[in-house]
């Protein structure tokens, strides 16, 4: 039945995914079984680094079930190339070749050395433990600050350094801010290093094709189409006879945006064998195989005048790219180039970036990929700002925003925002918050001598998202391509399918999608299918990362619609024998201008589409349409969070009392799913600030390296979430809309910090790294009252050297 001008895009209309996810019928990677599979497991290195001298896998073979054991010796000659790195940031970076298996060297704790192909993945395991491998173990150097010294050990000592590249952006006459400025504030933040935990771990089955000679491979990846492109290159199958398959996959964060050493071996492993292989990760295999995320030293000069306006920014990171490239590991960091100066209007600004091996699992995208980074730096310079000047952080805030803009204005760091009015999303925080009221009840409490003390921390923020425009991918010599593609087609019973290249992992793209085509089309969302996740079915896709499905892959869908729509006029026209400027369009009904009841139905349209007996001359068949969208620009979604904290001095617990935050996509599709995902984000940032870290001894042994030692916060660490939006679309795209996937983590970290600091800012301290835990919390308490900070609540002899100085002196930077 035809809908009557039903609009869904803003509705929230409940998530199709769901049932069957919450009923048990979704389906995983590792829920396909095949008759005659395999399964495979992988030996990792027990040590950081050293020489492989032998490897004796002859008792494992023998192990009843064992079909085959193979080293990098034996495999890796049989790859057409090694694991690839897509962005080579610069001319002479250093790139270390990378195969799925070590042959001669191990560079990290859990590179892989070996691997046993059994009957069943039990088997396999066992025989893991009966390989026999000699080392000849190495100097090992894990902190990113020692591995650049003079005499360090060497990761790849081919090279003779341990760095990888140099990436510098000047823009503008730094110097010359900073000659006149009243105040330069000088500050070190650490990015801890985190590991991505999505519920599902990673997974990979490969079929060989007996009739083509090509495979199918099953896999939990968020890229399927970028995987195909790159299996095929490095297994030398030609990419026609590749098939990639995502079924349902359980959370990406940026860990499965990767190409896989375990991909690559199961298609090795299934032409060897000629028979289906298995591979399921299991969690701590995870820890030490999958790419970590984070991992920088931040040193960072921010010049200002004395009424706290900014005059410029320089930025020097170090980022830890640990021991090998995986596909965008060099170029994480340089995201955040281009976002380090925030939501501030200034002139001046510098950034330089020096990517460094050491022996630890490689670094790449993790949810935010380089923008919470940034944003975390200039948001607690900005408080650090506002405490030197003596003014609220809100105030020195609203004094640097940029004036809301409509159109693409040009930021210190050469970029264009697409649109802006951080004023409006501050203003709507502050009532939100009842911040008046919440200062009001700090100050009672500081008076009182209470022991729990209140603070209060704003992040106010803005994002790279809808990556990216194809042109700018190439000037910054990232491989690939930015675009997205859509087909929408009518079938001849009324109903539709869109087809998509965005590829998603908890996103709720088949709801979003189905609302985008049913406005367009003027039919129900349940009358929708939407295809996706298959290389066979949708062919063309660059995938879901980076916020980009929505602007580019969900505008990918609504213009395939349009030109579905477009077609289906030009058909009514001739049924109703009208000019085709006479035909109007509304609620899935086409009729004659003037003469409502003169009409036809979208349904008797595609019903005629597809008989194909009457159409206009010419025309061909069936209302099908494709689109493939390359946005001219990013879009920059942007918002105001306010985290309200209880220190308790005695204690030294931090408890997140309430978050407030007002977030600005653009036009919203779906609010459920946008307020879901910014749940999410914020979760996760705060973890990052109040839990997570990795943490290595000096020999690269990774101590966090389970879920017992890896602190993940779950839902009693947490508070309600009080959120709200602006809506000031963006004009890079028709829908006006942006990305939201990694608002909440990329707000959510300074706004904690900030405000723990700003709990603790009446005993004169001015800093706390993360993650704040309560023993870091006592060590500031007790370094500002000059007693003793008792001892580190790890082994932090990886990690390098921390802003003790913010600790040790009230005033913090300088005058």
């Amino acid at each position: 039945m035809t809908e009557q001008a039903q609009k869904y895009v803003g509705g929230g209309v409940p998530r199709k995914e769901d049932p069957a996810l919450v009923t048990g019928r979704a389906t995983w990677t590792d829920n396909i079984k095949l008759p005659g599979m395999l399964y495979f497991a992988v030996l990792r290195s027990p040590i950081a680094h050293g020489k492989i001298k032998n490897i004796d896998a002859s008792e494992a073979l023998e192990l009843p079930g064992v079909h085959a054991v193979y080293t990098g010796k034996d495999l890796n000659g049989e790859m057409a190339a090694p694991l690839p790195c897509a962005w080579p940031v610069t001319g002479d970076m250093k790139h270390p070749e990378h195969y799925p298996l070590a042959a001669e060297q191990v560079n990290h704790l859990g590179d892989g050395v070996a691997v046993v192909v059994a009957a069943d993945r039990y088997i396999a395991k066992d025989a893991l433990e009966l390989i026999d491998v000699d080392y000849e173990e190495l100097p090992v150097v894990t902190n990113i600050e020692d591995a650049l010294k003079e005499g360090s050990p060497l990761v790849h000592e081919e090279f003779g350094t341990n760095e990888c590249y140099t990436w510098p952006m000047p823009v503008g006459d730094v110097d010359s801010a900073f000659a006149k400025a009243d105040v330069v504030i000088e500050s070190r933040y650490i990015q801890q290093r985190l590991l991505p935990t999505p519920i599902e771990p990673r997974a990979v089955v490969a079929i060989p094709d007996p009739v083509n000679g090509g495979f199918t491979i099953y896999s939990s990846s968020q890229v399927p189409h970028i995987l195909k492109s790159a299996l095929s290159g490095i297994c030398g199958v030609p990419e026609q006879k590749m098939r990639v398959i995502a079924p349902d996959v359980g959370g990406g964060f940026g860990q499965k945006l990767n190409v896989y050493a375990e991909e690559a071996l199961a298609i090795l492993l299934a032409r060897k064998l000629n028979v289906p292989v298995k591979w399921v990760e299991e969690r701590s295999e995870s820890y030490l195989s999958s790419v970590h995320g984070r991992d920088q030293i931040q040193d960072l000069q921010l010049a200002a005048t004395s009424e706290g306006k900014i005059l410029g920014l320089k930025v020097k990171l170090t980022a830890d790219m640990g021991a090998y490239l995986q596909v965008f590991t060099p170029g994480i960091p340089l995201f955040g180039a281009f976002v380090f100066p925030g939501v501030y209007d200034f002139e001046a600004y510098t950034f330089e970036c020096t990517g460094v091996f050491t022996n630890k699992t490689p670094t790449d995208a993790y949810r935010g990929a380089g923008r919470p980074e940034a944003a975390y730096g200039i948001e607690r310079l900005i408080d650090e700002l506002a405490l030197k000047v003596g003014k609220d952080p809100a105030e020195v805030r609203r004094m640097n925003f940029y004036e809301p803009f409509d159109e693409p204005t040009t930021t210190p760091a050469g970029i264009q925002y697409d649109s802006f009015n951080l004023q409006g999303a501050m203003d709507k925080l502050m009532v939100l918050s009842d911040y008046e009221g919440l200062r009001a009840e700090q100050k009672r409490r500081r008076e009182n001598n209470d022991p729990v003390q209140l603070g209060l921390g704003f992040s106010t923020y803005t994002e790279v998202s809808g990556l990216a425009p194809s042109q700018v991918l190439a000037a910054l010599n990232a491989g690939g391509a930015g675009w997205e593609a859509a087909t929408v087609r009518m079938l001849p019973s009324g109903k539709a399918e869109v087809v998509t290249g965005t590829s998603p992992h908890g996103q709720g793209h088949v709801t979003s999608w189905s609302q985008l085509a049913a406005d367009a089309l003027g039919i129900h969302p349940d009358d929708i299918e939407v295809i996706h996740g298959d290389t066979a079915t949708a062919p063309l896709g660059r995938d879901t990362y980076g916020s980009r499905s929505a602007p580019v892959g969900g505008v990918a869908v609504h213009l395939a619609a349009g030109k579905v729509i477009d077609k289906a006029r030009k058909i009514a026209a001739h049924m109703l024998e009208a000019a085709e400027g006479d035909i109007e369009f509304e609620g899935g009904r086409f009729s004659v201008a003037g003469s409502p009841d003169q009409g036809v139905t979208i349904q008797e349209v595609a019903g005629e589409a597809f008989l194909g007996v009457n159409l206009p001359e010419g025309m061909e068949p069936n209302l099908t349409e494709d689109s493939s969208f390359d946005p001219p620009n990013f879009t920059f979604p942007f918002g105001a969070h306010l985290c309200v904290v209880e220190v308790d001095t005695e204690t030294c617990r931090t408890t997140v009392r309430d978050y407030f935050a007002v977030d600005d996509c653009g036009p919203v599709i779906n609010p459920i799913i946008a307020d879901g995902q910014i749940h999410g984000g914020i979760a996760q940032g705060l973890a990052q600030a109040l839990y997570e870290e990795a943490i290595y001894d000096e020999d690269g042994n990774l101590v966090t390296g389970s879920m017992m030692d890896y602190l993940i916060p779950g839902a009693p660490e947490l508070p309600n979430y009080t959120l709200d939006r602006t809506v000031t679309p963006s004009p890079t795209n028709p829908l006006g809309v942006k990305g939201i996937g990694e608002a909440g983590t990329i707000g959510s970290p300074p706004a904690a910090i900030n405000a723990i600091v700003d709990a603790l800012s009446e005993y004169g301290i001015t800093h706390i790294d993360m993650p704040a835990s309560p023993m870091k919390v006592f060590q500031a308490i007790q370094n500002a009252k000059g007693k003793s900070g008792g001892h580190a609540d790890a082994d932090r002899s990886g990690r390098p050297a921390q802003a003790t100085d913010h600790q040790t002196n009230p005033g913090g930077g300088s005058l």
